[in-house]
């Protein structure tokens, strides 16, 4: 494949800018210590462009996985704490959904469980009646690789019964202190970029997180550049996180616990999670590498199909563009 370098990477973003992809992105390269960092365009263009600032935070959509109730729960797997191969409800009896009684941890943690996420008026739902329809969600035969927020939401309650504290205070303790990522939580801090025009700033976009809060473990957190450096540098210096680069799925796509596994054809394998607002994160393990991206590209439109396109020509950029260590 030919080489992108950083110049025509930050061309690309440019040209992404300009035709809307999203009004603006922070973003950095990360290789061990050194970092760059990057800020372009606005972080608004409604009703007025307002220009980006260094420091903004961002809704982190489906990055939260990782960021929190994935690493909690890796953390407890690679401890010995808990067994990947346990029953869900050997840790969270109440979940009393069809076919719960065979569903494992490992299955949630790479979308392979068969759950079926349906709910009936689910965005109706008040806080209690929605936690007690996804306590009572399907779980089917169908093992394949099927990505579904339900399997983290249910990973957070199992943390909460773990641990007797809500979710928020589970990631706090676990992640979010020893990692020293002090700007990062599922309250929104007052430098926050707005998600979507529409929405009021700092709400969260994911209607499932709304009426969760705190109790979300599939979305919800917001949080910035640094603290997101900070918890790749975290990843780097324990070599614990090195059993990541493992297939853990037993099914049709290779999955990490939580994680995506993007191998870059040249022996090397990037841990990849993406968030629906727009966001990124990359960890590359071996080379204590990482690529850190956040946008807010559902501002002013939702054209999801064709994002998915853009990101992912994105993200082989990004992954061209760290082959060259001299770019840092």
């Amino acid at each position: 494949m030919i080489e992108v370098s950083l110049n025509n990477l930050l061309d690309q973003i440019k040209a992404y800018l300009a035709s809307g992809v999203f009004p603006g992105a922070s973003f950095a390269l990360v290789q061990g210590n050194a970092v760059r960092k990057y800020v372009m365009g606005n972080e608004r263009t409604k009703p007025q462009p307002m220009p980006l600032k260094a420091g903004m935070a961002y809704d982190l959509a489906s990055v939260s996985k990782v960021v929190g109730t994935g690493t909690v729960v890796i953390d407890l797997i690679l401890s010995g704490e808990l067994a990947l191969d346990d029953r869900l409800i050997t840790h969270y009896p109440e979940f009393k959904g069809v076919g719960a009684s065979e569903v494992t941890i490992r299955q949630l943690l790479t979308h392979t469980s068969g759950v079926d996420p349906f709910i009936e008026n689910r965005n109706r739902l008040d806080y209690a009646a929605l936690r007690a329809a996804l306590n009572r969600v399907t779980i089917t035969s169908d093992k394949s690789f099927h990505y579904s927020d339900v399997n983290f939401i249910l990973l957070g309650f199992m943390l909460e019964a773990i641990y007797g504290q809500d979710l928020a205070d589970v990631i706090q303790m676990r992640v979010l202190t020893p990692f020293k990522m002090s700007q990062t939580g599922f309250v929104a801090p007052a430098h926050t970029v707005p998600t979507a025009w529409d929405l009021p700033k700092g709400q969260v976009h994911d209607p499932k997180a709304r009426v969760l809060g705190r109790h979300t473990g599939s979305a919800g957190l917001f949080s910035d550049l640094d603290d997101l450096v900070a918890f790749s540098q975290a990843y780097f210096s324990d070599e614990k996180y090195l059993a990541l680069l493992e297939d853990y799925g037993q099914a049709d796509k290779p999955r990490s616990l939580a994680w995506d596994l993007l191998a870059t054809g040249d022996g090397q394998h990037w841990l990849l999670h993406t968030g629906y607002t727009g966001t990124f994160l990359m960890l590359n393990l071996h080379t204590q590498q990482a690529v850190v991206f956040l946008s807010n590209r559902v501002h002013l439109q939702d054209n999801r199909a064709q994002w998915l396109l853009d990101r992912d020509l994105l993200i082989q950029a990004f992954v061209e563009v760290m082959k060259d260590t001299e770019n840092l």
